[in-house]
């Protein structure tokens, strides 16, 4: 026996803070083990490029052993091998500074992820580990093998060994609790979670069990849009493609390689929830990199991998440090200059991403000044500004051009054969409008619900943006403070004298009632409907084809609809429909000119009303069913109720057609 000794660590409790305070992560064992052979073999390269070492250093490897009947597991690489005093130097002393103070600060708190923070790595083994012995031979010439054991106490022994190959090999007897890791089907989910992208091969019965390449570390002219889709399918199987990537790599002031991918948003995605894997040379760490990337990058996938990013200190403290910060701002930056290469060198594939993408954008230029500076001229709405016709049945898809023309023709469909929409900026809008409406923006939050708006709006030339995203309620309150000299109006809020026609026939005095037509209407529909609170205004409506107009439209005027919306989002509840909106009857309407006219026949009964004058009030409160049919205006009793007054409706109109 060359020697005994006792483990130098100036406490004797750091074996059971390790099999305590490490418990929950006990599984990284083998991750620090192959960690430190692919180390050696690293540190054997070096040598041998620097002419310290003449010898063949062969091909390297590292190959794991299991034994069940002697409950052993081991890890043996064809490194740099150590010596006896480099084993003394490098195991027996715990090589981590100001010991007592890791003591003081991590006794006790059992979620706090030591290993391989404070050059523990080794020691990680006997958290599964009843005994664990080294076997090892330098590469230095005339160097004696060794061979060190110890059982978990702090004694420890270190002798000759026959070994006669360079290299070390680390043998695990395991505790009776942990035989699960002699399970080779554990050992190769392991080495795939951890070790699969280390650039040495690792086998397990003579099988190699990890792909090594690490896409991240190449250079993004050596790489293919194949091989960074496959990369993706292989980090993510069974999702759909990615929507756009972005290539991180950068030595300085920091070291940080990466591929960060665009998911297709879905409804049901956490985008609080980072699945981004964070990577220390190669050798995979945590799941989750929420406190290194900014918030609104969260919902990216695929890969960062830095020595910079602090991994000793906890994730509290991992948020304000300033490299970590620096990190976060470089890989924003990193983002928007990707997406501006895309804007301009690839409009049509741009505009075909741009649903999903928006989320990101919008929601990083709510959180970022700088990332905002970066990408304010790439936002695109989807705009119902005409399409200029390449033939008579393909639609044409529309972008200002680099040249600065208004608008540019590009592929007009996606990969789906989906015919585009257009898409416009917001500074393009408001220089194509300045003559017909400077400063005033229309826009349209629900295409479905408020299409009849819409096409007022179309048919009279004035151009409607969709912002119809979840985010876009928060996105134009953001955009009015951006331009403060902008009105920014729903469709539906109110109509632009544009849109309105004076209708001169419409205020004509009736002799018989001392009444215009709009007053005859108005005390119509106040009678039918019997709502106090709402207001009834009678406009007619300009249109070549008054029958293609709606008969009445609800309005909900802005400033009132946006105090609702927000009271409903403090209140983390739906938005109620309002009591207070505005009824606009459309006087020029055939529909509800008829109604006047029919209301003129009107004769009084008995009962005090004429089944004509029952018709009218039940149209009068149709016409108004529908207008708020069109809000989504209804609850359950009100459709209930309006299905019934439909059925009555037409029950009376085909009596009268049937007399």
């Amino acid at each position: 026996m060359l020697e005994q000794g006792t483990i130098s660590i100036h406490t004797e409790n750091i074996f059971p803070i390790i099999k305590k305070s490490l418990y929950s992560d006990h599984q990284i064992f083998l991750r620090e083990l192959v960690s430190n052979a692919v180390d050696a073999i690293q540190k054997l390269n070096m040598v041998s490029r620097a002419g310290e070492y003449s010898g063949d250093i062969g091909e390297p490897e590292i190959e794991i052993a299991i034994d069940k009947n002697n409950k052993t597991l081991s890890i043996t690489d064809n490194g740099i091998g150590m010596t006896a005093d480099e084993v003394k130097k490098y195991i027996t002393q715990v090589a981590f500074s100001s010991a007592e103070e890791f003591i003081q600060k991590y006794q006790g708190k059992s979620d706090q992820p030591i290993i391989g923070h404070f050059g523990l790595g080794f020691y990680s083994s006997f958290m599964v580990a009843q005994k664990v012995e080294i076997d090892t031979l330098s590469y230095k010439e005339g160097s004696q093998a060794v061979h060190w054991s110890c059982d978990g106490s702090p004694e420890y022994t270190l002798e000759d060994s026959p070994r006669t190959t360079r290299g070390t090999t680390i043998t695990l007897t395991l505790q009776e609790e942990e035989e699960e890791y002699l399970e080779s089907s554990r050992i190769k989910n392991l080495v795939k979670t951890y070790c699969d992208f280390m650039p040495v091969p690792i086998k397990l019965e003579g099988e190699v069990l990890n792909r090594q390449k690490a896409p991240w570390r190449e250079s993004a002219s050596s790489l293919s849009k194949e091989d960074y889709l496959e990369f993706y399918r292989y980090l993510y199987p069974f999702q759909e493609e990615p929507l756009l990537w972005v290539h991180l790599n950068t030595d300085y002031p920091f070291i940080i390689n990466g591929i960060l991918y665009f998911p297709k948003m879905k409804p049901d995605v956490d985008v609080t929830k980072g699945q981004i894997k964070l990577f220390c040379n190669q050798v995979f760490v945590s799941d989750n990199c929420e406190e290194i990337i900014p918030q609104f990058l969260v919902p990216m996938r695929g890969v960062i991998d830095s020595t910079d990013i602090p991994l000793n200190v906890s994730r509290s403290a991992l948020q304000t440090d300033r490299t970590v910060r620096k990190i976060g701002d470089y890989i924003a930056k990193k983002v928007g200059d990707r997406l501006k290469e895309v804007y301009r060198g690839d409009r049509e594939q741009y505009i075909s991403i741009w649903k999903d993408l928006s989320t990101f954008v919008k929601f990083g230029v709510l959180n970022d000044d700088k990332f905002k500076k970066q990408v304010e001229d790439i936002i695109i709405f989807r705009t119902t500004a005409k399409l200029s016709e390449k033939t008579a049945d393909t639609p044409a898809v529309q972008v200002q051009s680099e040249e600065g023309d208004a608008w540019q023709d590009i592929s007009p469909q996606t990969a789906d054969s989906t015919p585009q929409s257009p898409y416009t900026t917001l500074k393009e809008y408001l220089e194509r409008n300045k003559e017909r409406h400077e400063n005033r923006v229309f826009y349209c939050t629900d295409a479905a619900t408020q299409a009849t708006y819409v096409e007022l709006h179309k048919n009279q030339g004035l151009e409607v943006l969709f912002m119809d995203s979840f985010i876009d309620t928060h996105f134009i309150n953001f955009l009015e403070q951006e331009y403060k000299d902008v009105k920014f109006t729903r469709v539906d809020s109110d109509l632009d004298n544009t849109l309105l026609d004076k209708d001169k026939a419409s205020e004509i005095v009736d002799p018989a009632t001392n009444k215009t037509r709009s007053e005859v209407v108005k005390e119509l529909f106040e009678k039918a409907l019997n709502k106090p609170r709402l207001n009834i205004r009678t406009e007619a409506l300009k249109s070549d084809d008054p029958q293609g107009t709606p008969p009445a439209m609800v309005l909900l005027p802005e400033i009132l609809r946006r105090l609702r919306e927000m009271n409903a989002m403090m209140q983390q509840q739906s938005a109620e429909f309002p009591e207070d909106h505005i009824l606009l009857v459309n006087t020029a309407h055939p529909l509800i000119q008829n109604l006047a006219n029919l209301n003129q026949g009107t004769i009084i009964q008995g009962d005090g009303q004429s089944p004509t004058g029952q018709l009218v009030n039940m149209i009068c409160q149709h016409v108004y069913d529908l207008a708020l049919m069109s809000q989504k205006g209804f609850d359950a009793e009100g459709m209930k109720s309006f299905v019934e007054r439909s059925n009555e409706v037409l029950t009376k109109l085909t009596e009268q057609a049937a007399k």
